[in-house]
């Protein structure tokens, strides 16, 4: 009886101890899959078959497919415009082909370095023996600005994109192959290769020669000299694709979820910070947060809180500028009520000496309460802005909660190194469990507030000693520089700068688009006073600033 009596009692804790086995033996084996579908996707993602997954490339195309795939064996509907796809132009401007070039006595001058074309030049090959001083028929022409600058240096309305249009005009009806500028002067002349010009070309080719190309090859305007040349400039578009898949609950609120699945193909873009022509497999940007998207989608597929639906986005285009996630919200494939974003890019390298980065933690005022209680287990730093150089930030500037999520940089970023044997395939396990536990945490919460932050500035570098505080628009496809938006306490915001306003001058210094915007703000010095022109709507404005 007694023995009888001590297995009674004995029971209930076998049971449980049973049951706890259980749940340890199904975590342990949850965790085995995860590890091992996370690596499986990484190393298919970087691949060197995919070629860098460079946006509008084969290789993307191959990841978009593979992405596509994985949800419908997930069983998880598509949203895309197209099934799961969202395809979408990235229009680069005009490009000066390969085939160009610009000879003088056989030697061949660098494109972009000693000379360009500008935007409006025909599109011809030129043989010529001209003299420098001498506007002859039937060979190119040289001229310098410098007069016409002088003569203009006090007009506010001089264009010398125009002037130079009459200029090469004039000159074709005297019979002139070819037009090649340079300027002798200390002035600004603001001629610039404007990739986004929509004008009509020449009927000749028009050069640029740089300052010191010009000292060194047409200083002596006695000179009769051999050229050769050939201007061959042509429009490129890219084709991108989203991918989006949609978890439906029939709940009020959608959460979205991203990760971007671009890379940097063979560093064509020149964002490679190594040598270009190898292949930049991207395996921690962002092949990591890809993979982390695909089995967070898993587990929500298995089991999605049910008080939001979940709008699953893998974006391309995020190098070139945050383009897909701009385009998604410009173009949604889904009409939703939107709760929060979560973004996870480079999620792939974590371990206690590189903390856990976790950006947007100001975007609403339920992230204190939930990240500190849900990410005990890892080292990690808040970063307050829900801005910064990822698609979240394009979510937060439509006034939404976001989160970030980032493992830090290496010396491997935007390198062929960076390859999948070093990714840490448990850690983004770890933050998978994470983002799910968030999502879990804040289901019945409702539509979670949203707070301002800080903006992250755009346009700061070792190059810089000033700074607007402006957040550029690199989708736009016109002459100036487009804006997102201000920096909160910055000068922009303070000139009364909004988003979608087009800056055109700073100064003497026109620009036509970001790099060049860039190279304007390089003059400039703290404490200095200058005006910036820019334009709101079909207006033009010029306001005084200090830096």
């Amino acid at each position: 009886m007694k023995k009888w009596m001590a297995i009674l009692v004995l029971m209930p804790i076998l049971v449980e101890a049973q049951s706890k086995r259980k749940l340890r033996i199904a975590a342990e084996k949850e965790q085995a899959l995860t590890v091992s579908n996370l690596q499986k996707h990484v190393q298919y993602l970087a691949d060197d078959k995919l070629e860098g997954r460079r946006t509008g490339t084969a290789g993307e195309l191959m990841a978009m497919e593979y992405l596509v795939q994985q949800y419908k064996q997930l069983g998880i509907d598509p949203k895309g415009s197209n099934g799961y796809v969202q395809e979408f132009e990235i229009n680069e401007g005009l490009q000066i082909e390969s085939t160009s070039y610009f000879k003088v006595n056989n030697q061949q001058l660098v494109v972009n370095e000693a000379y360009f074309p500008l935007a409006f030049s025909a599109n011809k090959m030129v043989k010529g023996a001209p003299a420098i001083a001498l506007s002859e028929a039937g060979q190119p022409w040289f001229k310098d600005l410098k007069d016409i600058l002088e003569e203009n240096k006090s007009n506010p309305h001089f264009d010398i994109e125009e002037a130079i249009k009459k200029m090469a005009n004039d000159a074709a009806n005297k019979k002139a192959t070819a037009l090649i500028l340079y300027n002798t002067s200390s002035l600004v002349d603001n001629v610039q290769f404007n990739k986004n010009d929509k004008s009509a070309p020449a009927s000749i080719p028009i050069l640029f020669i740089q300052k010191k190309a010009q000292q060194q090859y047409f200083s002596d305007p006695a000179a009769t000299l051999q050229v050769e040349l050939n201007v061959a400039l042509s429009t490129k578009i890219r084709k991108a694709r989203n991918v989006v898949a949609w978890i439906n609950n029939n709940a009020p609120h959608t959460v979205i979820l991203g990760a971007h699945y671009d890379h940097l193909g063979f560093g064509e873009d020149k964002n490679a910070l190594d040598a270009v022509n190898e292949v930049h497999n991207g395996a921690d940007d962002n092949a990591s947060g890809t993979a982390a998207l695909l089995e967070l989608a898993r587990k929500l597929k298995k089991q999605s809180p049910p008080s939001n639906n979940y709008l699953l986005m893998h974006f391309s285009g995020e190098e070139l500028g945050l383009m897909g996630s701009k385009y998604w919200l410009d173009n949604p494939t889904a009409t939703v009520t939107a709760n929060y974003m979560i973004n996870m890019d480079m999620v792939g390298r974590y371990d206690t000496a590189r903390k856990l980065t976790i950006g947007g933690y100001g975007t609403s005022p339920e992230w204190g309460n939930t990240i500190p209680v849900l990410a005990k287990q890892f080292a990690y730093k808040i970063d307050s802005a829900g801005t910064g150089p990822s698609d979240h930030a394009s979510f937060y500037r439509k006034d939404m909660p976001v989160l970030f999520f980032f493992t830090g940089s290496h010396p491997d970023y935007h390198k062929a190194s960076d390859d999948w044997d070093k990714i840490n395939y448990a850690g983004i396990h770890d933050i998978v469990n994470l983002v799910y536990n968030i999502v879990q945490t804040t289901d019945n919460k409702g539509k979670l507030a949203f707070t301002k932050t800080r903006e992250q500035q755009m346009g700061r570098s070792t190059r810089f000693t000033v700074s607007l505080g402006v957040i550029p628009d690199y989708g736009y496809t016109g002459t100036g520089m487009r804006i997102d938006g201000a920096s909160a306490g910055k000068l922009a915001e303070k000139i009364g700068l909004k988003a979608g306003d087009i800056l055109l001058q700073l100064g003497d210094y026109k620009f036509v688009d970001v790099n060049s915007y860039m190279q304007s703000l390089s003059k400039f010095k703290k404490g200095d006073k200058t005006k910036l022109t820019y334009k709101r709507g079909s207006e033009e404005i010029t306001v005084e600033l200090e830096f």
